[in-house]
């Protein structure tokens, strides 16, 4: 029987670092619509849908037709996709972040190869090799570090491992694969420790046993997470080097 596959973006309107961010325009579009029309180009997605508890995110969304759900507040994305998803038939659910606006499609139709593939997956993310030092020592650039088989050991924004010989890191990819019935499950426990001391949702999942299996790709993003992201992101879009 196939599978159905979903891609859900969460958003809301009161970021951290950079207020408001989600509806931020570059090149005449909000943020939220680069990442959108991104999804939307991966072709083992059957819907593609913005979930959101801001009424002005989903009237900014109205206007370039993207699908929405309203939610109520939630203080992770995965929570929010976690109740929009019990409205939808999804077997597959792909976690993507708002402010991803360079995603590579290719990712998406990666991740979700594998958990057709195989069946024993619960949860698979992805990563990109990288070695310039001064980037990976940025806290808001999360690393993670793998056994032999690509299962994540640890994720963090420390520098792991650490370097007493020259070497490379793995940069996170803020974006997940779920089974349906593993998200619904994950969003009903509590939050962990290590969750709560990194800052990372994902270290919840390991600390209560599941495994995590992360796909390496050639594909870096550029995630909007602070003003200077922004500049850099504004600077591609400007340049043509957008992809």
């Amino acid at each position: 029987m196939k599978e159905t596959v979903f891609g859900f973006i969460p958003a809301r309107i009161d970021s951290e670092r950079l207020v408001r961010k989600a509806l931020i325009e570059v090149g005449g579009k909000p943020l939220i619509q680069w990442t959108w029309e991104r999804a939307k180009r991966a072709k083992q997605l059957d819907e593609v849908i913005i979930a959101t508890d801001s009424e002005e995110i989903i009237e900014a969304v109205k206007k370039f037709g993207a699908k929405t759900v309203k939610t109520s507040q939630h203080n992770s994305g995965t929570d929010r996709i976690a109740e929009a998803v019990r409205s939808f038939a999804a077997d597959i659910v792909i976690n993507i972040q708002a402010d991803e606006p360079l995603i590579n499609p290719a990712v998406i139709d990666e991740l979700t190869f594998l958990m057709k593939r195989d069946k024993s997956l619960v949860i698979t993310t992805a990563a990109v090799k990288i070695d310039e030092r001064e980037k990976v020592e940025e806290e808001n650039i999360v690393k993670v570090v793998m056994d032999s088989n690509n299962f994540a050991l640890y994720f963090s924004r420390s520098l792991i491992p650490y370097p007493r010989r020259r070497g490379f890191f793995y940069k996170h990819l803020g974006i997940y694969a779920y089974r349906r019935n593993f998200l619904l499950s994950f969003a009903a426990m509590p939050p962990s420790y290590l969750e709560k001391t990194e800052g990372l949702e994902q270290l919840r999942a390991l600390e209560a046993g599941y495994k995590i299996k992360v796909v390496v790709t050639p594909y870096d993003s550029v995630g909007v997470d602070t003003k200077q992201d922004l500049e850099k992101f504004k600077a591609l879009v400007e340049s043509g080097s957008n992809g």
